[in-house]
């Protein structure tokens, strides 16, 4: 008879070939390692954990409570985050670090002109961003996933757990001397897994002076007691090289081959880093570039009006674009260039400049028609802009034409998609017909400008080419003309630049 077959008939008679006899004889042996285990935390016989268990796992929570408070929320805080990177950061990278920043930006753009401060910036941030090579991000990301791992290791619920051993501990208390009694093992089976997946997770030999130093910046205090973590450290290496907890596990499991997971943490702080400062920085520039158009704009209007708080429309307004906005749409687009157009078609220029016009084209004799036709036709345009804005003001009220389509697409666009599509066209015709009359009366106001500047240039000039009769315009005039014409001019004049902000290629609304 050969080897194989006697081997084969052995084991046929010890039960070999059963599964379930060889997991008895497995959880019998992790049975006999317990009893001869060092650490005296389980019972087999009885399947008891001894207060032994208790007592190993209370030294370790009377030394990490404290830090529970501390790293509660460790995980998502941006100043942790910013702290770990700064530490890896030379001095070079700190000063591109501190001129990116948003208060450096903010002071550079009060000296530096805005196109210039742009190109700085980019320049800066790609020399900021080369400094983030393989290696450093490689030392930061494994900085924050170390802190990240010990943080979680801390805030285990070691309270939860102790409590079942002595219902009397208090958490994060340690006036009470505990007395801790034996216990079921299927009370706490998944207590020590959860354990073991912290515990795998946390690298024990890493530099936890650096950790510290990193915690204590953030906190402001030594999160735990540097002696008190070197003797838990201790402790906690020897109980992993023990096994014991896995031994503990695979019994009260009845599975001999279970395995605890570690989750290791692998979290990356680098690169989103440095996508939020892109963001930031080019946030930055929008703001300042738009401070800056805002600071212009409200500077031409109060030369033009006298302040910059201009309110003419009736309908066409901010307060109407509130509706709009609960829908996700844009409303009324160009309220503010409409509003200032209006102020200064009805302030002055239907007074004043009308006023003077009139005196040049219908006092003065001119020594060709084709230049005071031009004055005339910008005149005129501007009077027809000027009836044409009022008209589409009052259409767009309640009671009118447009203004009661738009709240009928309004009421019924929640519920109907066409309605919804009919309001988006309707808000842009209007929109794009706002812009038009600011594109027109823009262009022409530059003709009626131009042309009062000749007039003027020609009644200073000796002989007078344009007019030929200035003796009699002055005498029908209330101020003297160069005067009259300067003030008019000098209007015209800001008033363009400042509608040089709202006119622009028509466009949707």
């Amino acid at each position: 008879m050969s080897l194989a077959i006697i081997e084969k008939l052995l084991s046929l008679f010890s039960g070999g070939g059963d599964p379930e006899a060889e997991k008895r004889k497995q959880l019998k042996q992790i049975a006999k390692e317990l009893v001869k285990h060092k650490y005296k935390f389980y019972k087999p016989k009885g399947e008891e954990v001894h207060p032994a268990f208790a007592k190993f796992f209370y030294d370790i929570y009377k030394t990490v409570a404290s830090a529970q408070v501390f790293l509660q929320n460790a995980e998502a805080s941006a100043q942790l985050k910013s702290l770990i990177i700064d530490s890896y950061l030379d001095q070079r990278m700190l000063e591109l670090q501190e001129r990116l920043s948003e208060d450096s930006i903010s002071g550079r753009a009060k000296t530096v002109p805005t196109k210039e401060l742009s190109q700085q910036l980019k320049d800066e941030l790609v020399a900021f961003f080369a400094g983030f090579d393989g290696n450093r991000m490689r030392q930061i990301d494994g900085s924050f996933s170390a802190i990240l791992s010990f943080a979680r290791f801390v805030n285990f619920d070691f309270f939860f757990m102790l409590k079942k051993f002595d219902s009397n501990v208090t958490e994060r208390s340690f006036t009470y001397i505990p007395k801790f009694e034996p216990i079921r093992a299927e009370y706490i089976g998944d207590d020590v897994k959860d354990f073991l997946e912290v515990l795998l997770a946390i690298d024990l030999e890493q530099d936890w002076k650096s950790v510290f130093a990193v915690l204590k910046q953030y906190k402001g205090v030594d999160v735990v007691a540097s002696d008190q973590w070197g003797k838990t450290l201790a402790s906690l290496r020897d109980l992993k090289r023990s096994g014991i907890l896995e031994l503990m596990v695979r019994h009260i499991d009845k599975n001999p081959a279970w395995q605890p997971a570690a989750h290791h943490v692998d979290d990356h702080i680098v690169e989103p880093y440095l996508q939020k400062l892109r963001a930031q920085i080019e946030i930055s520039i929008q703001k300042i570039v738009q401070e800056k158009r805002n600071s212009k704009i409200d500077e031409l209007a109060k030369a033009v009006f006298g302040t910059p708080a201009v309110s003419r429309l009736k309908n066409y307004t901010d307060k109407a674009n509130l509706v709009f906005s609960k829908k996700m749409l844009g409303g009324f687009m160009h309220v503010q260039g409409l509003n200032y157009l209006k102020a200064f078609l009805l302030d002055y220029f239907k007074k004043d400049i009308r006023e003077l016009v009139d005196l040049f084209l219908i006092r003065g004799q001119w020594s060709t028609n084709l230049l005071s036709q031009q004055l005339s036709e910008g005149f005129h345009e501007l009077m027809s802009v000027s009836e044409k804005l009022i008209a589409f003001d009052d259409s767009l009220a309640d009671d009118a034409d447009i203004g009661l389509r738009l709240r009928t697409y309004l009421a019924k666009a929640d519920r109907d998609k066409d309605q919804l599509k009919n309001l988006r066209t309707v808000l842009k015709n209007v929109n794009d017909d706002a812009q038009r009359m600011i594109n027109g009366s823009a262009q022409a106001l530059i003709t009626v400008g131009k042309n009062l500047k000749n007039v003027l240039e020609d009644y200073q000039r000796t002989p007078h080419e344009l007019i030929i009769n200035w003796k009699e315009i002055e005498l029908a005039s209330e101020q003297p003309i160069a005067e009259r014409v300067t003030e008019v001019y000098k209007r015209i004049y800001f008033f363009v630049q400042l509608m040089q902000f709202f006119a622009k290629s028509e466009q949707a609304g």
